[in-house]
């Protein structure tokens, strides 16, 4: 089972973006998570090049589409969603893999609620699969700010844990009790 794990930040010491590693190193096998590193790479988003997009852009949906689901964690910005991930998504907005894409959504820092209110409404507009149980807040601003504090600390492993088993169970067609941990 592939995950592809998005991060919507391009800052080099993004708490978004360790969040997204220490989850691959977490992975339970049969779960692989690939974290994903071409957002920067993406051109603006252009409708006119859609029919033959630019090869960044071919290599993000190749992943997309290879990925069974997809763990994002993102960033607020000015009470949005990042410009980046923002622009990723619209190059998504018209692919087909996207479609019914189960999709977790993790808010690492949950006073910042705008932004996780945004996305879930882009990826409803996109008629993506947001897991809902694997879709929950982390608190790890201010406390877990690298990888390595996040993969020490047991509370913040087994909210990682959590959310990987749940999207486990939904690609499997099950029900899972949700993730054990929910940090605040």
């Amino acid at each position: 089972m592939n995950v592809l794990a998005i991060s919507g930040s391009l800052r080099a010491a993004s708490i978004n973006s360790a969040f997204c590693r220490v989850a691959a190193r977490l992975a339970p096998p049969p779960l692989q998570v690939t974290v994903f590193g071409g957002l920067g790479e993406l051109p603006l988003f252009n409708p006119d090049l859609e029919a033959d997009p630019p090869a960044p852009v071919q290599a993000f949906r190749a992943q997309v589409a290879q990925a069974q689901a997809l763990l994002i964690a993102s960033p607020e910005y000015a009470h949005g969603i990042s410009g980046v991930l923002k622009n990723a998504l619209d190059w998504l907005v018209s692919f087909e893999p996207t479609v019914g894409k189960p999709i977790a959504l993790v808010n690492t820092s949950p006073r910042a609620h705008h932004a996780d209110d945004a996305l879930r409404e882009v990826l409803r507009t996109m008629s993506a699969d947001i897991v809902d149980q694997a879709s929950i807040p982390i608190q790890l601003l201010g406390a877990c700010t690298t990888e390595e504090k996040m993969a020490a600390s047991p509370d913040v492993c087994g909210a990682i844990r959590g959310v990987l088993e749940v999207i486990a169970a939904h690609l499997e067609g099950g029900a899972a009790a949700g993730p054990r941990f929910l940090l605040s």
